[in-house]
């Protein structure tokens, strides 16, 4: 487990993050990175993670390895109103005024669960993750994709709502990675292995 904040020397913008989170439930894997250039990037907690109250139960879960640019934000079911309601307006957030009770406040949204991100998972500069959405191994989110939906392994997707562009690579190669789960090697391993996984070259992590 990496336990420094900062994986570069004189770089404070760029931290792994599972060193700087503290809430119990954000769950963040070894080695993964984010980058803020405008805020305190170890404010990620506060600045990027957004709507996100104990009182819902939501979990933000994020694998190993992933890359995450400035800006990125998790948006999370408190930030929902319901659409069961005939109105819009979130009355039992505002219990004390309508005389409603306390408890029911989670009522006030609808509840489409944890966001969870795999591993080796690149999500570019101000994308947004909606609630409930699950992201697959190895799958890019393009700079300020709206992500309402949840995305396969190794698959691109940009735009508002995001929508996918491409397959990173053929079925072949996404099953063999699937399999491999390479992020899950030991230090000692991925280190030798390396080269053929900067390489592209899948056929000699199979060997």
């Amino acid at each position: 487990m990496n336990t420094k904040i900062y994986p570069r020397s004189n770089d404070y913008q760029t931290v792994y993050l599972n060193a700087v989170v503290r809430n119990p439930a954000i769950v963040v894997g070894d080695y993964t990175i984010y980058n803020d250039f405008v805020n305190d990037p170890t404010q990620f907690e506060k600045n990027n993670v957004l709507y996100h109250y104990p009182i819902n139960g939501d979990r933000l879960v994020i694998g190993k390895f992933c890359s995450i640019a400035c800006g990125a934000k998790f948006l999370f079911n408190s930030a929902n109103h319901t659409l069961n309601s005939l109105s819009n307006y979130p009355f039992p957030i505002l219990f004390e005024e309508w005389q409603l009770d306390k408890k029911d406040i989670a009522s006030a949204w609808d509840n489409k669960g944890d966001i969870v991100i795999g591993n080796d998972v690149w999500i570019g500069y101000e994308a947004v993750i909606m609630a409930g959405v699950h992201i697959g191994n190895g799958a890019i989110v393009a700079s300020r994709a709206v992500v309402t939906k949840d995305v396969p392994p190794y698959t691109i997707v940009g735009g508002m709502p995001a929508k996918e562009i491409r397959k990173r690579f053929d079925k072949d190669i996404v099953d063999k990675l699937q399999e491999l789960q390479w992020w899950n090697w030991n230090i000692e391993k991925i280190t030798r292995y390396l080269p053929h996984i900067m390489g592209g070259k899948i056929n000699e992590l199979m060997k």
